[in-house]
């Protein structure tokens, strides 16, 4: 298999392909700031790759709407979030590393690692098509698999479902869910919202294991719900 275009671009490209893919995913507005926020960087270097991006074809500024991927774009970015997402599930299933562990290293092997291998790894995976943090796996051609979700800060009590994505990466967070089993694939129920921004009072998990946590808002917005 050749590779694709997408070998030829640099890794700053990409990296801010990917971020401006990840924004528009959460439904956050994808602006210079938002993008220097990100990737640590000042908002006039966010800027200047902006307006190289738009020039190559990749970006471009929509009136109120902020920055929007063109097709070219999407399908520059799905094939890097592609590589970043099979390497941390690699990492996870054939290297024992936990789902904490594997960011920062997908982050510096994505832009290595050449298409023949990323395919090699996927099959040798069985072509998974979601990775240790439940984010979606793009197939080879760009598609992707959808799932209907909700973010858990958005459900009332009474709701029920089961955690199949965690968005945040940072490894604290997602240390304290697995200290606190609350993982992929475990039922979640919302038994209060507490007043005054309180916490989110929850139980995870199916009889007789059930535990009751109080979670904050951004533990909140960083589990999403398959809702029963």
């Amino acid at each position: 298999m050749p590779d694709s275009p997408s070998r030829s671009s640099s890794s700053s490209i990409e990296d801010y392909i990917r971020v401006i893919y990840g924004l528009v995913e959460r439904g956050e507005p994808v602006t210079n700031t938002s993008l220097a926020a990100r990737l640590e960087v000042t908002p006039s270097s966010a800027s200047g790759m902006v307006t190289k991006l738009s020039q190559q074809g990749l970006v471009e500024h929509v009136p109120y709407r902020g920055i929007e991927l063109t097709p070219a774009g999407r399908l520059l970015a799905r094939g890097v979030l592609r590589r970043h997402r099979l390497i941390e599930t690699y990492l996870v299933q054939e290297l024992g590393y936990t789902w904490d562990e594997v960011h920062a290293e997908a982050d510096a092997l994505e832009h290595a690692v050449s298409d023949r291998l990323v395919e090699r790894i996927s099959a040798k995976l069985g072509d998974p098509v979601r990775d240790p943090h439940g984010d979606p796996i793009p197939a080879a051609d760009g598609s992707v698999e959808e799932l209907h979700t909700r973010l858990l800060d958005e459900l009332e009590p009474g709701a029920v479902g089961k955690i199949v994505r965690v968005w945040d990466t940072d490894p604290n967070m997602l240390r304290y869910l697995s200290e606190h089993a609350i993982g992929l694939g475990e039922r979640i129920e919302v038994v209060e919202r507490q007043p005054f921004g309180g916490p989110l009072v929850v139980k995870v998990g199916a009889p007789p294991e059930v535990t009751t946590h109080a979670l904050g808002k951004e533990i909140a917005q960083a589990l999403s719900v398959a809702v029963h």
